[in-house]
């Protein structure tokens, strides 16, 4: 009972950190204007940010507000980036209601994991992310990782567990 618990403990936060994840790429507008209101007008949070923070930040500003005005189709891409965290969010319930015969998702979620921060290294690279940035969109791979292994390796053991009655 205690493994079952457990895997449907981190099944479910598995899903909520997509979902939510997911959510979040919708109102960027929002969000930034959000983070404008928490960290000051010039994005400083009074003074107390690094300068390459504070720089990039306002880079952001700039950009969302001159990509609404001018191009708002392209928060098209984030809309259907959100689209896909919830569709990868649904596939985990199936590993909700029979964890064993969809162990195979949290195979997958182990492998997706993985490439998270290959993903942001490299399109990172190529878009002028700074490293940083880089670093904190990489560990959201490396905190779904361990949910994604620890559901793997506890539902092998049921399986086992299982097997032996």
């Amino acid at each position: 009972m205690w493994l079952h618990s457990q895997i449907r403990r981190w099944t479910w936060f598995l899903i909520v950190g997509l979902v939510l994840s997911g959510l979040t790429a919708i109102p960027i507008q929002s969000d930034v204007a959000l983070g404008r209101a928490l960290l000051g007008e010039d994005m400083s949070l009074g003074g107390r940010l690094p300068l390459h923070v504070v720089d990039w930040l306002r880079s952001l500003d700039e950009g969302i507000a001159l990509t609404s005005s001018r191009a708002p189709f392209m928060f098209y891409g984030t809309d259907w980036l959100a689209f896909g965290h919830l569709m990868i969010a649904l596939v985990f319930l199936g590993a909700l209601a029979d964890p064993v015969r969809n162990r195979w998702v949290y195979r997958f979620g182990m492998i997706a994991s993985l490439l998270v921060p290959v993903w942001a290294a490299v399109f990172g690279h190529l878009r002028g992310i700074p490293i940083w940035w880089r670093v904190v969109d990489a560990s959201f791979g490396v905190f779904a990782f361990f949910p994604s292994w620890l559901c793997h390796r506890w539902t092998a053991e049921l399986e086992r567990s299982e097997g032996a009655r």
